[in-house]
């Protein structure tokens, strides 16, 4: 029997990008604080409305997932304090979301418009601050020896929690320095995705500050508790000084939440 391209593309479990129908393109990556006394209302309205009527129903968007950082997950953090860069105390709540590849532009447009609308409509919510959103271009991906996990399903699959390290460029220095800097190590999470800003439209809300600019977004995916295994990551900001690239501005853990319960609200 001849088999058809989609059972020659899938007997393999390494799939190559290239040869991947639904691959990612681009990013959302949101990191926000709801304000003091607002954590459980916050948290409702995200995953009961905005993570959908947002994100999830748009065009081209086709996987989201949500993570919380925990004080503990806090105490934990490192990264330069230089103007600009995160504040380490705040931001408890990362949404992440994947857009297929070639369709970011249509995205783009239907994300602000829709989200203006819903402004309009008075579905949105006043007591958060946005720490860090942005949007960003995929660049590479990288496994753990012995995984062949895809990043397209890493969004969907219920992982320990994720790493989050933004790291600021020296001069000079360009994506395939780091590139080549990540798939010279051993890859400490299952899969682990490399991309850099794309620029935001300008009638975005105005509660969104632009995150563009000269860095990268390392976001590692951990099947253990990020907070467990956190020895792996602790290095990173050092390495990444040592080979010349610049320096970890923000590092991370965050926690899988787990939808339709107010888990962790009472820890942030």
């Amino acid at each position: 029997m001849t088999l058809n391209a989609s059972e020659q593309r899938y007997s393999r479990p390494d799939v190559p990008r290239d040869d991947r129908p639904i691959r990612v393109g681009s990013l959302l990556f949101t990191l926000v604080q709801p304000r003091p006394g607002h954590e459980v209302a916050f948290n409702r309205w995200y995953e009961r409305d905005h993570f959908y009527a947002g994100c999830m129903i748009g065009a081209h968007q086709f996987a989201g997932s949500r993570y919380v950082a925990t004080r503990d997950c806090k105490a934990l953090r490192y990264g330069t304090d230089n103007p600009g860069d995160i504040d380490r105390t705040s931001g408890a709540y990362l949404a992440v979301y994947w857009v297929l590849d070639g369709a970011h532009d249509d995205w783009n447009r239907w994300g602000v418009d829709q989200v203006n609308n819903l402004h309009a409509g008075q579905r949105m919510f006043a007591e958060r601050d946005h720490i860090h959103t942005g949007l960003y271009r995929y660049l590479a991906e990288y496994n753990a020896p012995g995984s062949s996990m895809p990043v397209e399903l890493a969004l969907d699959r219920h992982y320990g929690g994720v790493i989050a390290a933004l790291g600021q460029l020296a001069p000079s220095v360009t994506n395939d320095d780091v590139r080549a800097f990540h798939a010279g190590r051993p890859c400490p999470s299952d899969v682990m995705l490399l991309a850099d800003p794309v620029p935001m439209l300008a009638d975005r809300p105005g509660d969104v500050p632009a995150s563009e600019g000269v860095h990268v977004l390392q976001l590692f995916f951990s099947i253990e508790d990020p907070r467990s295994v956190w020895d792996r990551y602790r290095t990173l900001g050092a390495d990444f000084a040592a080979a010349g690239l610049g320096t970890i501005s923000f590092a991370s853990p965050f926690l899988s939440t787990i939808p339709g319960t107010d888990t962790y609200t009472d820890q942030l």
